[in-house]
Order: structure tokens, then sequence, then C-alpha cells
């Protein structure tokens, strides 16, 4: 990932819509540690805590957690608030120095590694999560965030179309070794749980859906990013389903918003991350990408495999309900689905440029 004028913007926008003061004040001299720090998710908290550094001289030390340092941008790499650590999360933390706040987002988000690294996907979530728990323990810290996902909720019951966090929770068959990912993440937030009940820790959980923006692989086989390649590619874009699964899409700087209000605001342990107004189909999702570029003339085609992927989740269905961290953080997505997807894919056109 690269640190582009589109990241720049996002980064403004993430300080502005916590109110810089607020989040000057709870965050200066503070040091943060951020699991999975080359990923998408990871690189957009380092990128805004940076941004702060530079705009308010807020004196953010960050500690960033990568398995390969190549992956990391040098962006980050060369800041002198950043110290770099290569280790892989499920082997144990010995961090020097105090730590006030952990992040903890290295987990796998591809469907290709879920399917095929099952046992790694689900160490990094639940071996993970307790190493970081433990540091977070033995440092004090003032805040821990876990990133959990929507897939903890499962298939919804029948005529179930909304999950909340204190709702029913839908079905996940822990046998199908894919499924690794959901319980990896159950497991986790239980231990999250745990650590507040037992030890008092300030421990937050974030459950997200489909989060898109700069940072994301476009290889690594989810249908946003199978879409994006094409249209970086001047590619028809090939539907390998009948495209009515609906999803809700949610673009990575409003995503990020939402951890910092959860992490520094928030009094519950869990919130819900969508954008139910960026509710799509995958057939509609397809078509909005190619009328991002009309200039390419891109074609949508179906070709519908009889053989089930199995690399896909086993649920389809049920989107995650955003009333609670609306209604008590006053969390307001800003980017619509053909916002932020245009976003992205300028995003990306200016990587590869400077690849080039």
């Amino acid at each position: 990932m690269k640190y582009t004028k589109i990241v720049d913007e996002d980064a403004k926008y993430i300080i502005k819509a916590c109110n810089s003061k607020s989040l000057l004040s709870k965050l200066k001299n503070k040091t943060f540690l951020i699991t999975g720090a080359s990923g998408m998710i990871g690189s957009y908290i380092i990128y805004t805590l940076i941004k702060l550094n530079k705009t308010y001289k807020a004196n953010i030390n960050i500690k960033a957690i990568v398995r390969n340092e190549s992956k990391l941008d040098n962006y980050i790499k060369t800041n002198d608030k950043v110290e770099t650590i290569i280790q892989d999360i499920i082997e144990p933390l010995k961090i020097k120095g105090e730590v006030n706040y952990i992040v903890h987002a290295a987990s796998p988000a591809s469907p290709k590694i879920m399917k095929d690294q099952p046992v790694e996907t689900n160490f990094a979530n639940t071996i993970g999560t307790a190493n970081t728990l433990k540091l977070a323990k033995e440092k004090q810290a003032d805040g821990y965030l876990f990133i959990s996902s929507r897939e903890i909720y499962g298939e919804p019951t029948e005529g179930q179309e909304l999950f909340t966090e204190d709702g029913p929770l839908g079905q996940v068959n822990p046998l199908i070794p894919r499924n690794g990912y959901a319980e990896g993440k159950k497991a986790a937030e239980n231990m999250c749980s745990g650590f507040k009940e037992e030890y008092g820790l300030n421990t937050k959980i974030v459950r997200l859906a489909h989060t898109y923006g700069p940072g994301m692989s476009i290889y690594d086989g989810r249908v946003q990013a199978d879409f994006l390649n094409n249209v970086l590619h001047n590619q028809n874009i090939i539907l390998k389903s009948d495209g009515s699964s609906v999803r809700t899409y949610t673009y990575i700087a409003d995503a990020i918003v939402a951890m910092f209000l959860v992490l520094l605001n928030s009094k519950d342990i869990v919130y819900n991350i969508a954008d139910e107004n960026s509710k799509t189909t995958i057939k509609q999702l397809a078509e909005t990408l190619i009328n991002i570029k009309p200039e390419k003339k891109l074609k949508l085609i179906f070709d519908i495999p009889k053989e089930k992927d199995k690399g896909a989740a086993s649920f389809k269905n049920g989107i995650l309900s955003t009333d609670k961290i609306r209604s008590e953080l006053s969390w307001k997505p800003k980017f619509n689905i053909s916002e932020g997807f245009a976003r992205t894919i300028k995003h990306l056109e200016e990587e590869f440029k400077s690849e080039k």
C-alpha cells in the first residue's frame, strides 16, 4: 500500500470527523501498538496517527507489528515515530516500554487463505488475540480494540434480515474448515469479554461487514476485489453467481472513524460497523463499478459454475444493523458506494503509476 493523495484526504477527514480537539486530548503523548500493520485497517490507523503527529504535534508513538516488512509502506517504515516489529502474532509478545492502546487487526481477510489455511486463519484470531490481550493486561493499557467480523453472526434465522449486537446469532457450522475465520473471531470476542470481566481491561469489539478502500488487495478472491481488478485491467466483469446476494459496503475511512469513536468514546463493549445506506446486490455492485468508468465500455457477463466455491462463506444472508453506533456515538458514514469505489480506483491508479 502507498500513501497517496486519496489516503491523505481520508486521514484529514477521519481526524475532523472524530473531532480533532477531542482526539488530540485523548491521544497526545500516547503509545499505540497495531497488529496487522501492513493491512488496510492497520495502515489506515497508522496513517491517521501520523497525520495527527504532523498536524497537531501529538507526539503519538506507534509500534507496528508485521510478519513481512516488505509489505509495510515506506511512508510508515521511515517515520521517526514508528517502530517496526517483525514477528508472527501467534508467537509470544515481548514489547519494551509502555503501551497505552492496542488494536488487533492481524487476520487473513482473503477467502482463498481462509480456505487453504484454515488453521493459520483460526490461530491469528485466537492465539493472536490471547497474546495481545495478555500484553494489554501486562501494560495496563487504556484501551484494547479487536477487529471482528459480520461472519460471527452466521446465517440468520428464517425471516431475519438484520443482525443487532444483542439479538439472536445465526448458525455457523464449526466442522467446515473455512469457518475457522468465523469461529476464531467468536472465540476472540469471548476472550475480550472475559478479560474485561475478570481483569477489568477496557476491551472493545467492532464487527465489520465488507469494508473496502485503498489498501485492500485486488487479488484476494472477494467479489469486490475481483471487480476492481477487472476494471483496472480493462476487462469485462464476470459474475460467478446470479448476483442476487445482498451486502452492505463500508468505505475504509468511514470505518476507521467508527473504530476511533468506539475505542475512545464508547461505553459498551461491542458495536456493528456497516453502512445500511450502501446496501446492494452483487450484480448492482458490478454495474456500479462499470458505470464509474464508462469510457472503458466494460460489460457484465454471467459464468456460473456448477460446483459451489468452497472458499466462500457458508452463509450469505443477513446484514448488520448500526442503530447502536449511530445513536450512541453519532457515527454517520460519508461516502456512498459510488463515491467510495471511485476513490478506491483513483488510489489504485495512482499506486500503479508510481510503480512504473
